[in-house]
């Protein structure tokens, strides 16, 4: 029998019952006094959602355009930064910033393990000629699961001074604390089909004061990411360029929904089912990718060493239409990665770790228990 397809991936996310409603609405003018509401709203729950007073603007990009204006808009070609590259989307700054001119400089740390802060502190402490103008780091890195220390980097780019701070919080935002203005991060892009709990399609771009202040000299050429453009726009509830109306109208209530359950029990949930999750594999001997201390609470990932990771994924698709996440570049069919980001539950949680019981055991896994994984996520959840 057909069922609703279950997206257990880092992104795009499940979307709720309410916001797909809302976006099934008429679409009325972008340029109405009816949208400028719309606009008005969003744009302070965005603020609220960041945790900041500080600009926040909305674009029609996927995460990665979000990532590029923030970027492209603050430095000039020869601009020297230094980018944290421990998995697929800190490699792919390196790669933006390199196609934009910049003079990069990568601090690397293995897939699977945290970006050394120390290798950052070294490296700004040596640049006495303030030289360096941006660190460009991966809060959370969805293609390993690991969870960066954006906080102690953040605290050496601050005492550098010069440098400004361009997070990419992709699968961060919305899924652990991340309070811009008390951290005085620079520069934060997140898109929608993560945390937000709405359908791919929109970024979004906090800007602190002090980086609309290296706006002003940057010279990498720009036009539709010119979030100069998107500031004015913004500051008049409107935009500089046509928005997804009805993309919007789903924003609107999922902003709505995250403001009622309110940040601190956003956090505390997924934490829970990161805990869930990652115990549920330890009880069915599946290796983990990430350490305990460095988990991302966006998506977890898994490396099995005596049942192949694609397999799982086909079986657990075919036979449960669960869709899991598989490994990017040299971890392609090594590992599995579980999404827990956004609108899930616990109940999806115990769903996702019973199918894949069952799938273990119809591939021949004999490393546990049938049960061991239920049972471990019951037991950490039942202690919330």
């Amino acid at each position: 029998m057909e069922g609703q397809p279950m997206l257990m991936i880092p992104g795009p996310t499940p979307v709720p019952e309410q916001v797909l409603r809302a976006m099934a609405k008429p679409p009325i003018g972008h340029r109405s006094g009816d949208f400028s509401k719309v606009i008005a709203e969003i744009t302070a729950n965005l603020k609220w959602l960041h945790q900041t007073q500080n600009d926040v603007v909305a674009l029609t990009v996927s995460g990665t355009g979000a990532m590029e204006a923030g970027i492209i808009n603050f430095f000039s070609p020869g601009d020297r930064v230094l980018v944290g590259d421990n998995g697929k989307f800190g490699e792919r700054w390196g790669l933006i910033s390199k196609a934009f001119g910049l003079n990069v400089d990568i601090i690397k740390a293995e897939w699977g393990k945290p970006l050394n802060p120390e290798e950052f502190r070294a490296k700004l402490e040596q640049d006495t000629e303030k030289q360096i103008k941006g660190v460009i780091i991966t809060h959370s890195e969805t293609s390993t699961g690991v969870l960066n220390d954006l906080e102690t980097i953040n605290k050496y780019v601050k005492a550098h001074g010069e440098a400004l701070i361009i997070v990419d919080a992709v699968t961060s935002l919305g899924a652990v604390n991340l309070p811009i203005d008390e951290w005085g991060l620079d520069v934060v892009g997140s898109g929608s089909q993560k945390g937000y709990m709405i359908p791919p399609g929109l970024g979004f771009v906090s800007i602190s004061p002090k980086a609309w202040k290296a706006y002003e000299t940057a010279t990498i050429p720009k036009f539709y990411l010119d979030l100069g453009k998107y500031k004015k726009a913004t500051d008049k509830d409107s935009s500089p360029f046509t928005p997804p109306v009805n993309l919007m109208y789903g924003l609107q209530v999922a902003l709505q929904m995250m403001k009622a359950e309110g940040l601190d029990k956003i956090f505390a949930r997924h934490q829970l089912t990161t805990k869930a999750t990652r115990a549920a594999m330890k009880a069915l001997n599946l290796p983990l990718l990430a350490p305990d201390e460095y988990a991302s609470t966006a998506v977890t990932a898994v490396m099995p060493t005596t049942v192949d990771a694609e397999k799982i994924r086909g079986t657990i698709k075919k036979q449960f239409d669960i869709s899991l996440a598989g490994g990017q570049d040299h971890l392609k069919g090594k590992i599995f990665r579980i999404g827990h980001l956004g609108f899930v539950s616990e109940r999806d949680i115990l769903t996702v770790i019973c199918a894949l019981e069952t799938t273990l055991v119809e591939l021949g896994y004999e490393g546990a228990t049938p049960g061991a994984g239920v049972a471990a996520a019951s037991q950490v959840l039942a202690q919330s």
